[in-house]
């Protein structure tokens, strides 16, 4: 079945130059796709021109008048940006020309945009940011939320439970992906309200919930979807994020010292390559905004070639697994399931009340 793709071409930090490289490794890889670019007519024609591949015939461009800048603010992108390159690409993916959408652009205005465009699924309230961190086994973990909602009710975080397990059971082939809720604690009385209610909505509800995690279980993979808010979402993943640059660092400068040192890491780069490619956050490009009627994989603002073509594979394979339509069932059977186990209790007639 054929694969059609927006994309956000003007998106990110360093625009067509990128994306359009990318685009065309990612249709060399993918003879059933197509792609259609979008953005500014001019600059998308001389990047396809140089690159003289011979997917090219695969990819469109869709013009757009304007774009999104990265420090925008996300009102103005979606009030009076709707001719932008991000609104067209979503646009389409909402008029069914496309089958997915991918941008590096703004984070906010594309979760923004994509909301107010697409709405969100039945029995979601919120969207998420979901994304894949890999593990010490070899393996990989889900994370959502990354950074979409500050502040969650305890419902939110039990739809982005389901919407994790369903993205794992699909994509990975699991028939009973693990679930994991972030918390300070393994201890059921550990954490906030919010964390302990969803808590014992996540024990209640069918998914398979391992419990309480901590921050050092995400990257053991311990579970296949770790859930949490927003908030420490994003500060978890800024702080893995710096954490890696800086060991990485740490590792040039040691191997920088010296002769001696210099020759070690001679001796040792089949190693370092090795090691490099373990931790290559290119390799875990593409974020999923999960729980919209429309699929959207936001790709890191300063992705290279390779991490945005990653991205494009992501969106590609979400789309051809049917995700949208398996969430909503979870979404239902889970639901569903609560609704039955805890009916409401029936309104007492205020007459009878009085004797």
């Amino acid at each position: 079945m054929k694969t059609v793709i927006a994309v956000d071409a003007m998106g990110g930090d360093h625009g067509p130059a990128v994306t359009v490289p990318a685009c065309l490794d990612f249709l060399a890889s993918n003879p059933e796709a197509e792609l259609l670019l979008v953005g500014l007519r001019e600059p998308l024609e001389r990047e396809l021109a140089r690159a003289r591949s011979p997917h090219a015939s695969r990819a469109s461009i869709v013009a757009a008048a304007e774009v999104v800048g990265m420090d925008e603010d996300v009102r103005t992108a979606i009030r009076t940006k709707k001719h932008s390159s991000m609104r067209v690409a979503i646009d389409l993916v909402k008029e069914g020309r496309a089958q997915a959408c991918v941008s590096a652009g703004n984070t906010g205005a594309l979760m923004g945009t994509a909301k107010f465009v697409l709405k969100t699924l039945p029995g979601i309230d919120r969207p998420a940011i979901c994304a894949v961190l890999p593990t010490r086994r070899g393996g990989q973990v889900y994370v959502l939320d990354l950074g979409a909602n500050a502040d969650c009710d305890p419902e939110h975080l039990l739809q982005f439970a389901i919407m994790g397990e369903t993205l794992v059971r699909e994509m990975e082939g699991k028939p009973r992906p693990t679930v994991g809720l972030l918390n300070i604690g393994s201890e059921e009385i550990k954490g906030n309200d919010t964390v302990k209610k969803a808590g014992e909505m996540l024990r209640a509800s069918t998914l398979n919930f391992h419990g309480n995690v901590e921050g050092d279980d995400i990257y053991k993979g311990t579970t296949d979807v770790v859930v949490c808010d927003g908030f420490v979402g994003n500060v978890l993943l800024k702080t893995s994020e710096g954490l890696a640059k800086m060991m990485g660092d740490f590792l040039k400068e040691e191997y920088s010292r010296g002769v001696m040192s210099r020759l070690a890491a001679v001796v040792s780069l089949p190693v370092i390559r090795r090691f490099r490619q373990r931790v290559d956050h290119r390799r875990y490009n593409g974020a999923a905004l999960l729980g919209l009627r429309g699929i959207v994989v936001k790709s890191h603002g300063s992705a290279d070639r390779l991490a945005f073509a990653t991205a494009l594979q992501r969106a590609a394979t979400e789309a051809s697994h049917g995700l949208l339509d398996r969430i909503g069932e979870q979404v239902a059977n889970v639901l569903g399931h609560a609704a039955a186990a805890n009916p409401e209790p029936p309104l007492r007639d205020p007459l009878k009340a009085v004797k």
